[in-house]
């Protein structure tokens, strides 16, 4: 699959997720790579920064957190197009719960594995 086609369904996954959510979110970019940092392979997505709920009155002028969806991993353990759709979506809102502070014992606890 193209880098051009796996970056649309980023971003259909993100069309899916409710506005009202996204409109919370806050100093955050979403950004696509190839790969993970060496020695990660298997890593499917990766958010950097600071969670919404361990920012405190001195959170102000870092840069902005980041949401990272890896192309490569995810199209490794999937067989078809629709399975990387389900994966980016799975991987799209497991990323965007970590900046809102749910850690991933809670995500599997709600399905999210």
């Amino acid at each position: 699959m193209s880098r051009e086609r796996f970056e649309e369904l980023v971003g259909e996954a993100l069309d899916e997720v409710p506005e009202e959510l996204l409109g919370l979110m806050s100093n955050v970019v979403i950004l696509v790579e190839d790969d993970p940092p060496p020695g990660d392979g298997d890593l499917l997505g990766l958010y950097e920064g600071h969670a919404l709920t361990e920012r405190g009155w001195d959170y102000s002028g870092v840069l902005p957190d980041r949401i990272l969806i890896y192309r490569r991993p995810i199209l490794r353990i999937c067989d078809t197009e629709e399975d990387v759709v389900d994966e980016v979506a799975v991987t799209v809102v497991h990323e965007i719960a970590h900046h809102f502070g749910i850690d991933d014992d809670r995500l599997h606890d709600l399905g999210w594995g």
